[in-house]
């Protein structure tokens, strides 16, 4: 494990950090010196997680955390001080996508399963953890900094992901209104928007010769993202060299919030007995 010192010594807790961009925030923290708390509620994938942290000489501690649920991140947060005595960094990364389906035909129960994941989740999580950091200024330390995983659908949408773009265009302002409310404690609060990143979510992009046709085609620099190059950003929004950014989002999606359109398959229609393209 290759000695860190831009995180040294910082106590982090870091939500969805069982797989994807979350596991990778973990290790990225933990290879610069932090002491990672990783919560999930998937429990076995968590604690090999924290098991691969500690096995590399980082600290690590895995502690199941329903985000949507105030008592869980309650003990989250009193778990992390219970072992660290404070918390520095805060990354609100879990997140669930919607089921595909028309806006029509959407359930109540499952926009309402979206909202309270990502947004309650984000809300819950972060007020819980800006709260001890208040104290923690007041008591003479160091702020501390959070980090929100917004999304590229918080600028633009997918018609069959309308609680998903929801959520995170919800994330986006919550973002926005809480650095402005802690700032007075010197608490910078800020987010990333990733576009497409290789995690298990986006398999199917993969499986699918045309949908990953179609995704890069709307994608100047041509391929998917790695979760490493999202926690390197989490790294840096965490560190001092961020310490005048606040309320702000870091879009990091391959150069698609550029294009002025988007590319979707050319659809066909009848022209007599022509067909043009549209």
């Amino acid at each position: 494990m290759a000695s860190g010192s831009q995180l040294d010594g910082k106590v982090a807790i870091v939500t969805g950090a069982a797989n994807g961009i979350g596991r990778a925030i973990a290790h990225a923290f933990a290879d610069e010196g932090a002491k990672v708390v990783l919560a999930d509620i998937d429990e076995d994938a968590g604690e090999e997680v924290a098991a691969e942290i500690s096995d590399r000489g980082g600290e690590a501690m895995f502690r199941y955390c329903d985000v949507g649920e105030r008592l869980d991140v309650r003990n989250l947060v009193c778990a992390a001080t219970d072992a660290h005595d404070r918390v520095d960094i805060l990354v609100n990364n879990a997140g669930v996508v919607s089921r595909e389906g028309d806006f029509l035909t959407l359930e109540e129960e499952e926009f309402d399963r979206i909202i309270r994941i990502n947004l309650k989740g984000h809300f819950l999580a972060g007020q819980a953890v800006a709260q001890r950091m208040v104290a923690q200024v007041e008591e003479g330390g160091e702020p501390g900094t959070i980090i929100n995983m917004s999304s590229i659908n918080a600028v633009v949408a997918i018609p069959g992901q309308v609680a998903y773009a929801a959520s995170k265009g919800g994330i986006k302002q919550l973002t926005e209104g809480m650095s402005l409310a802690l700032a007075p404690w010197g608490i910078r609060v800020n987010a990333i928007g990733p576009g497409t990143i290789q995690t298990d979510q986006a398999e199917t992009v993969n499986s699918d010769a045309e949908a990953k046709r179609v995704l890069l085609s709307r994608t100047p620099l041509g391929r998917i993202g790695k979760p490493s190059e999202i926690a390197s950003i989490a790294v840096f929004l965490a560190s001092d060299g961020a310490s005048y950014m606040t309320g702000q989002t870091v879009y990091a999606e391959g150069g698609r919030l550029s294009l002025n359109y988007t590319a979707l398959p050319l659809a066909k229609k009848k022209d007599g007995d022509k067909e043009k393209e549209v």
